[in-house]
């Protein structure tokens, strides 16, 4: 059974959850249990949101100020949008976009921004396409989405 839950839910799993991230991400462990503890600590409300089947976690994203862009007029950012293979095209991500732009708009926090390559997906949550902005140390421009 397939559970959405944000992080402060079940703080105890914060270390499996910045393992997660990062195993399928690259990004150091360290930089996402910082940003963890920072939204368990009550230092920011830039959540992190997970859906488990059972005690695994399966898909997951976060909000942090700025996803390595150039705008960092543009925050905050959904980042690490990821669904498991095996789960995916069941509305998994789409749950997730919604629960945290939800939980977001109910802290006056609006609107919310991403960075994608992914066209198309977006769109049927309610995101717009923005502009294109430039990527730290990547080559090309990328689309920064935005959810009013």
């Amino acid at each position: 059974m397939l559970r959405y839950i944000q992080l402060r839910e079940m703080p105890e799993l914060k270390t499996s959850a910045s393992e997660w991230f990062h195993s399928k991400w690259g990004v150091p462990q360290e930089d996402y249990l910082e940003c963890m503890e920072a939204y368990l600590n009550e230092e920011t409300e830039y959540g992190w949101y997970l859906c488990l089947d059972e005690e695994k976690i399966i898909a997951g994203l976060g909000v942090i100020e700025n996803d390595f862009h150039d705008r960092k007029d543009l925050s905050p950012n959904i980042c690490a949008v990821y669904t498991d293979e095996a789960y995916r095209k069941l509305g998994i991500a789409g749950n997730l976009l919604n629960m945290a732009v939800d939980d977001l708009r109910s802290k006056d926090i609006t609107p919310v921004y991403l960075v994608t390559d992914h066209t198309g997906f977006y769109e049927r949550y309610g995101w717009e396409f923005l502009c294109m902005v430039q990527g730290d140390g990547e080559p090309d421009m990328t689309c920064m989405y935005i959810h009013r």
